[in-house]
């Protein structure tokens, strides 16, 4: 499998970035604990369909821009102990069922993983059982439900925290997409390629990267196979290029012309699939949009026009606030104004969050990080 540079999974334990519940031998009582965070992924040439429901692997490749955690992640906490009688996950502090098939597909897979390696190599073995049960506590700093791709940095997160317990050290595309399939492309920072493949396992690989700055399925659809087979493998080779030279004309606008193939697929699916609304359709008019399953925009600018467009959303959605980048005041000139073309529409946005390109998963050294207290469950919210 490919991957970027920098990429590998550190090992776990013995470097003060797992916490040791023990005080003891670590056979004795062995209990470790980490925790990692990871990023959201925007996908510029869309993912859609899937040859292998099992597998996760896409009918055609895609690429995307992964955002800075620092505005947008999930974190992740993975506890394993031998007194643990279950598995046990709390999303956002709430506990779910962990016998859901993408979570128990994402568990088992990182378990095999981990026999594999132990019997590979008997003299690296960690002092933990894979008998063990673990307990997961996940958050996201933003809203699951805003068309940000929260399943991708979740369960892109879990992938990495359970790899770093469990001692695995291999790729883990394979096991972040069997929970979902764009997770895969939020294990690496900048703009990232999930390669199709040509047979059982599909490839990720990094690109390049570029100082861009964000803000912001299967169908039964007959455009679904042309797309895949005759338009986007082309497309990926442009949209390369374009990242490449650093060419955001033709970044901009080929974006747009994927985004706007993706929904009209959407819409050739019976019955139809309608994503946008109207706020959603006012936004295609004023700047280089995309949009995922959902109605909110993603917006891409270089930094010298995010001032710009910040006041011209404005101008056309009072009221609405900014979350993340700080962005400075810019007044908006009498012409831009009549160019937007349209009246105000107060109300129609509740908030820009303003971001950048950022890296991929993080481990969290400080134990205060820790989503799970001293008894192995969330610790309370204040």
């Amino acid at each position: 499998m490919a991957r970027p540079a920098g990429a590998r999974v550190p090992k776990p334990g013995g470097c003060g970035r797992g916490r040791k519940c023990s005080s003891a031998m670590a056979s004795e009582k062995p209990c470790l604990a980490v925790t990692c965070t990871a990023p959201v992924n925007i996908a510029v040439i869309k993912y859609w369909g899937k040859r292998d429901e099992e597998l996760i692997l896409p009918i055609n490749s895609s690429l995307s821009v992964t955002l800075h955690q620092d505005q947008l992640k999930t974190t992740t906490t993975a506890v394993v102990s031998k007194d643990f009688t279950e598995d046990r996950i709390w999303l956002n502090g709430r506990e779910e069922d962990i016998g859901q098939p993408r979570i128990q597909a994402c568990l088992r897979e990182i378990r095999r993983l981990a026999r594999k390696r132990r019997s590979g190599d008997e003299e690296d073995l960690l002092p933990l059982s894979l008998n063990y049960k673990v307990h997961i506590a996940s958050v996201n700093n933003f809203p699951t439900a805003a068309g940000l791709a929260s399943s991708a940095s979740g369960y892109a997160c879990l992938a990495y925290a359970l790899a770093r317990v469990y001692g695995v050290e291999s790729d883990l595309s394979e096991v972040a997409r069997r929970g979902s399939g764009s997770a895969c492309r939020s294990l690496y920072g900048g703009f990232v390629e999930w390669q199709m493949g040509s047979r059982l396992m599909g490839r990720t690989a990094s690109p390049g990267r570029w100082p861009l700055n964000h803000t912001g399925l299967n169908s039964e659809s007959s455009f679904l196979c042309i797309r895949a087979e005759a338009v986007v493998p082309a497309r990926m080779a442009e949209m390369i290029r374009y990242v490449k030279e650093r060419n955001f004309q033709g970044f901009g606008q080929l974006t747009m012309k994927d985004s706007n193939q993706f929904h009209a697929t959407c819409l050739d699916t019976f019955p139809p699939i309608s994503y946008l609304n109207d706020t959603s359709r006012h936004i295609i008019h004023l700047v280089a949009y995309t949009f995922d399953a959902g109605p909110n925009a993603v917006i891409f600018t270089l930094d010298d026009t995010v001032a710009e467009f910040v006041a011209a959303v404005r101008h056309s959605f009072p009221p609405e606030f900014l979350k993340g980048l700080p962005v400075k005041p810019a007044p908006l000139s009498d012409e831009l104004k009549a160019a937007l073309g349209m009246d105000p529409t107060p109300g129609g946005i509740k908030y820009i969050i303003a971001t950048q390109v950022g890296p991929g998963p993080q481990i969290l050294d400080h134990p205060h990080a820790h989503l799970l207290g001293p008894d192995s469950l969330p610790k309370p919210t204040v």
